[in-house]
Parts: structure tokens; sequence; C-alpha cells
């Protein structure tokens, strides 16, 4: 897969079916507004919302995935997050950010990694 953008879109979409085996449901996809864009938002089995940055890569021969969440962009994250949040009247609610990072590798089936809480404010 050359193009990104392609590359992208099957990596949300294999994420969330990895996810959803997990026992997550899902919300919406491709959330946005003016300071920035969630790429799935889940809810887990404890009621949990759980918000989820997915990292698609085709390797890592040149930087980890997970280097690619920077202080920007949790902080862009966490904007959006309040932003939903207080869009759907759900602030009450506890809520969590997971990174689900996806490298394809040269041979065989992707590579998945899910680091639930991944990071905290």
């Amino acid at each position: 897969m050359s193009n990104r953008g392609l590359l992208g879109r099957w990596g949300e979409r294999r994420c969330e079916k990895f996810l959803r085996r997990k026992g997550l449901k899902t919300l919406t996809r491709n959330f946005s507004c003016k300071g920035g864009e969630i790429d799935i938002v889940m809810v887990d089995v404890d009621g949990t919302v759980v918000f989820v940055e997915v990292k698609t890569r085709a390797d890592e021969s040149f930087d980890n995935v997970e280097s690619a969440i920077t202080p920007v962009k949790k902080s862009r994250l966490l904007k959006t997050a309040r932003y939903f949040l207080a869009s759907y009247n759900i602030g009450e609610r506890p809520f969590r950010f997971d990174v689900v990072s996806i490298v394809l590798g040269k041979r065989g089936r992707e590579q998945i990694r899910h680091y639930e809480n991944a990071f905290v404010f």
C-alpha cells in the first residue's frame, strides 16, 4: 500500500475490528472539530469513553510509530475529546486515550500494538 491515505483508512478499519473483538463498541469514526480530529471514539464494557489514536505504517525503518504522538498532538486530542464530551452532554463519563499502532512489515500478518490509557493529563 503506497498511498498514505489508503493505508491510514485501512489501519483505522483494522484497529476498530481489533478493538471490537476486545468488547469495545464504536460511537463514531473520524470525529473532528476546529481544534482537531480523533480517529475512533468507542465505549469500553465498563462505560468508559475511549478516544483512539491510530498510527499505521508500512514499516518502522525510520522511526517507531509511537513517536508520532507528540505533546502538541496530545494537547489537540484532549481539546477535541473535551469538545466531544460536551457536545454529547456526557462530560461526567470516565474517559481515556488509547493508542493503537499497526505496522505492516515485510511479510506475514500486520503487527498490532494496543496501548490502553496511553497518556493522561
